[in-house]
């Protein structure tokens, strides 16, 4: 099969079973544009396949150009989890995917034939039940140190005409541990007292309480934020760009990057969700902040995810280590050959 350059087109007329599955993700799941945005994309990309793999368009055709609004129940009926297995081959050996790339896509395949199967009812037997995810190999989650961290913040240029903003972003990502989509929706009307109401994934909300240090940053922002010329509709925004609109993502992860290496970090490795991961190591390794705590204040649904952090015990178990006597043997050797 030739390698096909997948795009996001802007408009996709999607088989009438996709647009039910999205609508129900949407409304009874209550999942965020996003994440039905991204499931669309994958089933997109997955459909597609199978009507080149199953020979219903030629080869030639341009991927983005297969019509899939002539998918039907029986197309859906049809396939099989060989298909899958096509399918998934496919992603590794053509597009390259990446393990966790993969398992993505197959959890957007399970909840779709899941759908089919249970809710909608058009398939007797669910063949991505038995689909596994790729193994992902865990790795410790990337995280600035606290001396680097306290040079991040107290490197940043206060002539800077934007001083006060980025100082507020960088302080509330290094200490409430937000995403970076929950940083840049914030409107003031969700701060109050010592408490911000952040709406997480899946549109679940949340309860942030914030320390002297947010409440500093926050107060400062506030006093220098310019509103005139700035649209009603985007008055409320704690964030804007210069354009006088909401700070957009792409924005934050630049003046991230700025400040990282204004700071002598290498910036490189360092995005504003390597900030998170520094927010929840901190108060973990420094706080002493438990695991179910830490599972509230990052808004992780599962505690499994939130015990990536758990790799400081590491370096607490590389100290223990060094604190066994017998760690300098020769030492005590030289010291016994001495007393003979």
């Amino acid at each position: 099969m030739a390698k096909y350059s997948i795009q996001r087109e802007k408009e996709i007329k999607l088989p009438a079973r996709v647009n039910e599955f999205t609508a129900y993700l949407l409304t009874i799941k209550g999942k965020s544009p996003g994440t039905v945005t991204a499931y669309s994309y994958d089933l997109t990309v997955f459909l597609r396949f199978l009507m080149i793999y199953k020979g219903i368009v030629p080869e030639e055709v341009e991927f983005e150009e297969i019509d899939l609004s002539v998918i039907d129940d029986r197309f859906l009926q049809s396939i099989t989890l060989p298909n899958l297995y096509a399918y998934m081959s496919f992603l590794e050996k053509q597009r390259e995917n990446s393990a966790t790339a993969r398992a993505r896509k197959v959890a957007s395949i399970k909840t779709f034939f899941k759908f089919l199967h249970g809710k909608a009812r058009i398939i007797d037997q669910d063949p991505a039940s038995d689909l596994e995810s790729p193994r992902i190999r865990k790795r410790n989650p990337i995280y600035l140190s606290l001396d680097e961290s306290v040079l991040l913040l107290q490197s940043m240029d206060h002539a800077h005409r934007d001083y006060y903003r980025d100082y507020c972003i960088l302080t509330l990502f290094l200490n409430c541990g937000l995403r970076i989509s929950e940083l840049t929706s914030i409107q003031r009307s969700m701060l109050r007292e010592d408490t911000l109401r952040i709406v997480g994934k899946g549109n679940k909300e949340r309860t942030v309480y914030l320390n002297k240090a947010c409440l500093a940053a926050l107060d400062n922002h506030l006093k220098t934020i310019e509103l005139d010329g700035v649209l009603p509709e985007y008055k409320n925004y704690l964030f804007l760009s210069n354009h006088k609109r909401p700070i957009s993502k792409r924005t934050v992860e630049r003046l991230v990057k700025k400040h990282i290496t204004n700071a002598g970090i290498n910036a490189d490795q360092y995005t504003p969700h390597k900030l998170r991961h520094t927010a929840a190591t901190l108060m973990y390794k420094h706080g002493n902040v438990d695991l179910r705590s830490l599972q509230l204040i990052l808004g992780h649904e599962n505690l499994s995810t939130t015990q990536i952090y758990t790799h400081v015990d590491d370096e607490r178990l590389r100290d223990s280590a060094d604190a066994n006597p017998l760690r300098d043997i020769d030492r005590w050797s030289d010291l016994t050959r001495g007393k003979k």
